[in-house]
């Protein structure tokens, strides 16, 4: 499975934007984007040049794969079934991105980033409407119920993970016992549900050209 493998804190320079890569270190004074807000590199602090409408749109996109952890191929392949599928493309690009089972996980705080949620998926502590799923990019459907099963050390660590996410929302669109460490999803996530500011229509301008 093709994962980017350099350094994370990177990314969120680029992008000029927290992406929280990291989980809950993004939210202390260690975070690369506190200490250094600007592009990474010799000359990053001092270059301010103005972005042309091609660099503002790769920008999005790139800020995009990043956060969901996906790379290029993965990637134009989800922008190819939005654009073909009925609905707004942006909007429906952005579903499919959240509809990922390692996202769903993340978002339920049971990882405090999406590739710590990734490895909870990958070490088969995840089961979908009771059939264990092993793949990050499984993507959930309405009315699914997604369960955690998990040994003593394990769990143990999930717990941990729901313990220092606790500050994190869960998203409307998923129903969450977390005692019994159980979901379920009640509708498909819309715009509105992502708190990142993500431009959406940008993505769909540069892969239109």
């Amino acid at each position: 499975m093709a994962r980017y493998t350099e350094a994370t804190c990177r990314l969120c320079r680029r992008a000029l934007e927290k992406l929280f890569l990291k989980g809950t270190k993004c939210y202390t004074e260690k975070c690369a984007m506190t200490k250094r807000a600007f592009a990474p590199g010799q000359h990053g602090e001092g270059r301010r040049s103005k972005l042309s409408n091609y660099g503002l749109q790769m920008r999005e996109k790139q800020k995009v794969k990043w956060m969901y952890g996906v790379l290029e191929k993965q990637f134009r392949l989800y922008f190819k079934t939005a654009s073909k599928t009925k609905g707004v493309t942006g909007k429906v690009l952005l579903q499919l991105l959240e509809r990922r089972l390692d996202n769903v996980i993340f978002r339920l705080g049971l990882g405090i980033s999406r590739v710590q949620a990734r490895q909870v998926v990958r070490h088969n502590f995840v089961y979908v409407n009771s059939k264990r799923v092993n793949i990050p990019s499984f993507l959930i459907d309405k009315n699914d119920i997604i369960e955690i099963k998990a040994k003593e050390k394990a769990g143990k660590k999930i717990k941990d993970n729901l313990e220092l996410s606790k500050d994190r929302t869960v998203p409307s669109w998923l129903e969450f016992d977390v005692a019994g460490l159980k979901a379920k999803v009640i509708r498909l996530p819309e715009k509105e549900d992502i708190s990142s500011t993500i431009q959406e229509q940008l993505i769909v301008e540069l892969y239109s050209k």
